[in-house]
């Protein structure tokens, strides 16, 4: 019974630490609502005409809500998976997933396999955060904001085929809500491609580390989320590695019951 006990508040500390580093991201691809503190850029990087941070955060601002005014609905497919540090699967759980302007989402379990437990103290806990978050029923202050973070424009990089803008974020506080790390802006469409940090405030006692990156993608003129990897040390347990692939979108449909977006995209 105790090493029972012991498992479920390690999962639990899993789980919250999912919350937290997911929070702030669903924060960030909701709410961008207002303009990064200017800082001073580190030494050798020239920013292009004097931009600042400022100004990329103004213009991603602005490119932010004139995409969410036409963003009326879309579905996709989520596969959420938790894995060992040597691949072996411990669960694995396939969401559709329906967005409807400016707030709502609906969650539907097309698939599952593996561990029960880890399914209900991970993944169901983590989709039930997100519904709340999205229907305003749970608020986290956790949106990139100058309110909650000061930005150094530390250069620029290529990821995939974007060309960006790259941000270090540094927290005003010690959130587990809020992390540290760095944000990549596409330089064309000023929109966020990848995300990459840890909490900024230890989450639990079980957790060592924790480590995670969100990526990007544009499609049809719209940025949404490829792929999200969270890598979790927990005392005892082990190193777990979390991910959740985004696929499948279908962006503004005309009816939205066509909107079939499929199952398990094993199958």
């Amino acid at each position: 019974m105790a090493i029972q006990v012991g498992r479920c508040g390690r999962l639990a500390a899993i789980a919250l630490v999912l919350r937290a580093t997911q929070g702030s991201l669903f924060a960030q691809s909701q709410d961008f609502a207002s303009r990064a503190a200017e800082e001073a850029a580190p030494a050798g990087y020239k920013a292009p005409m004097g931009l600042t941070g400022d100004d990329i955060i103004g213009k991603m601002l602005e490119r932010n809500r004139l995409r969410n005014e036409q963003l009326l609905r879309y579905s996709a497919v989520r596969t959420y998976v938790i894995r060992n540090l040597e691949g072996k699967l411990a669960a694995q759980a396939v969401v559709r997933v329906d967005y409807e302007a400016p707030d709502k989402k609906t969650f539907n379990k097309t698939s599952e396999k593996g561990s029960g437990i880890v399914r209900h103290l991970v993944f169901d806990r983590l989709i039930q955060s997100e519904g709340e978050t999205s229907a305003g029923r749970e608020h986290h202050n956790s949106a990139i904001t100058a309110a909650n973070y000061t930005f150094v424009l530390a250069g620029e990089e290529e990821v995939g085929p974007y060309h960006c803008f790259v941000l270090e974020a540094t927290p005003k506080r010690k959130d587990k809500y809020l992390f540290e790390g760095k944000i990549w802006v596409d330089a064309v469409d000023f929109a966020v491609v990848k995300i990459a940090g840890h909490p900024a405030k230890k989450p639990s006692f079980w957790i060592n580390r924790a480590d995670f990156v969100r990526q990007y993608q544009r499609i049809d003129g719209f940025w949404l989320p490829y792929r999200d990897e969270t890598s979790v040390e927990v005392k005892i347990y082990g190193r777990r590695i979390f991910t959740v692939d985004h696929q499948q979108y279908v962006i503004n449909p005309a009816n939205p019951l066509q909107a079939d977006t499929g199952s398990d995209p094993d199958d």
